[in-house]
């Protein structure tokens, strides 16, 4: 069964390298596939292109062809495919694939290759995704569906804007979402002209970024209209800290700029629903979490001590996501009355001294490396506190699934961070507010006296209780945020 919708509905045509379930490698895959759910629930047309990575393929049923380019200029043959994902039980998207064997059908991920290195290619690959959402944002579309918005997410369909701005037909107006600043797709000048775009494109006043082709400085600057994942990453990019050389252009353009807080996919992340954890439990079962903590600790050969504070982390092991504060201060955690699983991949010289570190204080410390989507749910629902140190965090979406879950977060405040976990004070425990702990310092000793903090609350069982209720009773759905876009939408669509 799926969403009825009005002949007369707002349709967008939502551009991005990937979606959860078919492709996923960071918070981009959940967002674009919750995000474009929650909008067709709310009467949005929306319709999502994506390359054809093998993952897609495979993971499509019933995809028919329906057009074919095997002309289109600077570009291979390709064919353009549409099938229906179904993310939940009310809910199927339509989707487009860009069907182009030579760009897509290799071994590796969406950006990498086995071996970890950037495609050479991927210039010409997200080149194409960007030219295939200005074709079918323009009247040189080969489909009768026409866009009345094409939002662009990260600088892999940031040429989109730049294409349609330079198209002399009908098109439609453009929002460029920012989910992370500073990954920015910086490629040799030559490729301008390689890429089929104007010479004249190539300026402080278009693609040009310190001598390099840049997508998501194109997407930046040729937009309607800009968005970004929480209000507080807003306000960060524009200034130099967190601008990546972009603060000039972003601050200039702050008139269009919105920052919304990205929800999370409530029906996949809800404990008294999860497939994946050992005992369901709601926030009048409180007590049933503690089967699950144990659980994990067993799983993760840690001492199944209900006494002992249980601290997860699951990211990408990276400087941004600051994996090296973690790395510092976890012999002191340990000595704590507390434990640390750890659950990701990254960085060969933060993923071995993780490793190390768990070797030298086993049934203490346990590390999984890889990503695992069931045992990422079993350590929100398994463990006590959620630690996101992040250097930068446009938004996050671990720390709401850690509120949802009854884990209280610690975060660095920083972006999204402090725009979805409040402090915990007397105060704000009292009128319902807090939820989790932030540090404001980025140091490790700073990091250090914030989970010194909750292992503190944690001892007192009527303020943790208070806090881990806090959590779970937060609105962290779509909803709201999906109603803003589509706000937006409407504005940029009936400006055009």
């Amino acid at each position: 069964m799926s969403t009825r919708l009005s002949k007369h509905a707002l349709k967008v045509l939502f551009v991005t390298p990937e979606v959860y379930p078919l492709c996923k490698t960071g918070g981009l895959g959940d967002v674009s596939a919750a995000l474009p759910a929650s909008l067709r629930e709310q009467q949005v047309d929306v319709r999502i292109l994506i390359p054809g990575y093998p993952q897609v393929l495979a993971g499509l049923k019933y995809k028919r062809k329906v057009a074919e380019f095997n002309g289109l200029a600077h570009f291979p043959p390709a064919k353009l495919l549409s099938a229906n994902l179904q993310v939940n039980a009310s809910t199927s998207i339509p989707v487009f694939v860009i069907d182009c064997p030579s760009l897509y059908q290799r071994t590796g991920g969406p950006y990498l290759d086995v071996a970890g290195h950037d495609w050479p290619d991927n210039a010409q690959r997200f080149g194409l995704l960007s030219k295939m959402g200005a074709l079918l944002g323009s009247d040189a579309s080969p489909l009768t569906w026409q866009p009345d918005v094409v939002h662009c997410n990260d600088w892999q369909s940031g040429l989109t804007p730049a294409y349609l701005h330079f198209h002399r037909g009908l098109k439609s107006p453009t929002l460029m979402s920012i989910h992370n600043l500073a990954f920015q797709g910086c490629f040799a000048p030559e490729l301008v002209s390689q890429l089929g775009l104007p010479s004249e494109s190539y300026s402080v006043q278009g693609v040009e970024y310190y001598g390099s082709l840049s997508f998501i400085k194109a997407g930046l600057y040729y937009a309607d209209h800009i968005s970004t994942v929480s209000p507080s990453y807003a306000h960060e990019i524009q200034q130099e800290r967190l601008g990546f050389g972009l603060h000039g252009l972003l601050s200039a353009r702050k008139e269009q700029i919105s920052g919304i807080v990205n929800g999370i996919d409530t029906i996949e992340w809800d404990p008294s629903s999860d497939i994946h954890i050992t005992k369901k439990y709601t926030i009048r079962r409180l007590s049933n979490k503690q089967a699950n903590k144990l659980a994990i600790q067993q799983k993760l050969g840690l001492e199944p001590r209900s006494d002992q504070l249980l601290f997860a982390a699951i990211s990408r092991f990276s400087y941004q996501k600051g994996y090296d504060l973690l790395f510092e201060v976890a012999p002191k955690l340990l000595a704590l009355p507390a434990q640390l699983a750890v659950l990701g991949a990254g960085d060969a010289s933060i993923e071995r001294n993780l490793v190390q570190l768990a070797e030298q204080f086993p049934g203490r410390m346990a590390i999984h490396v890889g990503y695992e989507e069931a045992l990422s749910h079993q350590l929100e629902a398994g463990a006590d506190s959620f630690l996101m140190p992040s250097r930068f965090e446009p938004c996050g979406l671990n720390q709401m699934y850690s509120q949802r879950y009854g884990t209280v977060p610690l975060v660095h405040a920083t972006g999204g961070l402090i725009d979805t976990v409040v402090d915990y004070s007397p105060e704000a425990l009292k009128n319902g507010t807090a939820s989790g702990f932030q540090f404001h310092d980025l140091s490790p000793d700073a990091f250090f006296e914030g989970i010194k903090r909750v292992v503190a609350a944690y001892q007192d069982k009527d303020i943790w209780e208070q806090l881990q209720k806090n959590g779970m009773r937060k609105d962290f759905s779509w909803k709201t945020s999906a109603a803003t876009y589509r706000e937006i939408y409407q504005q940029l669509a009936r400006a055009h």
